[in-house]
C-alpha cells in the first residue's frame, strides 16, 4: 500500500506520516518513507511518501501507483494528484493557504478550477473541510487528527485504534482529548460519504 500525503508546513503532515507509519510497524507490516520539506518551516510545500508492505524495496512511490492520497491543502492535493492511481482514493482538506504571492497581486489561486481538476480525476474523491472540523473539536491545530481519522475510514488495512493511540502518544496529555475528538469527527465525516 502506497501513500502520499501533501500540504504546507505547520499543518501536521509530517507527523501524520509517522503516525501512519509506527501503526504500521507496529502491525508487522515492513514500512519505507521519504519526506520532501520545503525551504520555509511553516507554509513551504510538505510530501510525505509512506509505503507500506512485505518486500519494499525502496521509499520512493512511482507516478500514478499510489493507493492514498492525503491532500492536507487544496493546491498541494493538485500538485501531488499525478501520483495517484487511477483506482485510488484522493481525500483533500478544502481549506486553503494562500500564498502571500497572491496578496500581492503577483500570483492567483484559482479554488475552483483546483476543485474542477480534482474532481476530472479518474480516482476517487472525498473532499472534506478538515480544518472546519477541527475546530469543532476545540483546535484548528487538530487538522492531522481528522485526516487521520477520515483515513482510518477510507483503509481497513490499518488498524484504527492503533492509528489513534500512536497519534495520542506522540501529542501532550492536554491535547489529547481534543484530537481524539478530532479524529472521531473524520472518521464520521468518511462513513457519511462512503454510506
Amino acid at each position: 500500500m502506497d501513500i502520499i500525503m501533501c500540504g504546507v508546513g505547520g499543518q501536521g503532515t509530517v507527523l501524520a506520516s509517522r503516525v501512519v507509519g509506527e501503526t504500521a510497524i507496529k502491525q508487522g507490516y515492513e514500512v519505507r518513507t521519504s519526506e520532501i520539506i520545503g525551504m520555509a518551516q511553516r507554509e513551504g510545500p510538505v510530501v510525505s511518501q509512506v509505503r507500506i508492505g512485505t518486500k519494499l524495496h525502496g521509499p520512493l512511490i512511482p507516478d500514478v501507483s499510489a493507493d492514498y492520497l492525503l491532500g492536507f491543502e487544496l493546491a498541494e492535493a493538485v500538485r501531488n494528484i499525478d501520483k495517484l492511481d487511477a483506482r485510488g482514493q484522493a481525500l483533500v482538506n478544502t481549506h486553503m493557504i494562500v500564498p502571500p504571492t497572491v496578496y500581492l497581486g503577483i500570483s492567483q489561486y484559482p479554488e475552483e478550477q483546483l476543485i474542477d481538476y480534482l474532481k476530472e480525476q479518474p480516482s476517487r474523491l472525498i473532499l472534506i473541510n478538515a480544518n472546519k472540523l477541527a475546530d469543532q473539536a476545540g483546535s484548528t491545530k487538530a487538522v492531522s487528527a481528522v485526516m487521520l481519522g477520515a483515513f482510518s475510514a477510507l483503509c481497513p488495512d490499518i488498524d484504527e485504534t492503533m492509528l489513534l493511540t500512536e497519534l495520542l502518544t506522540r501529542l501532550p496529555e492536554r491535547v489529547q482529548e481534543i484530537n481524539t475528538r478530532a479524529f472521531e469527527l473524520g472518521k464520521e465525516f468518511v462513513e457519511g460519504e462512503t454510506r
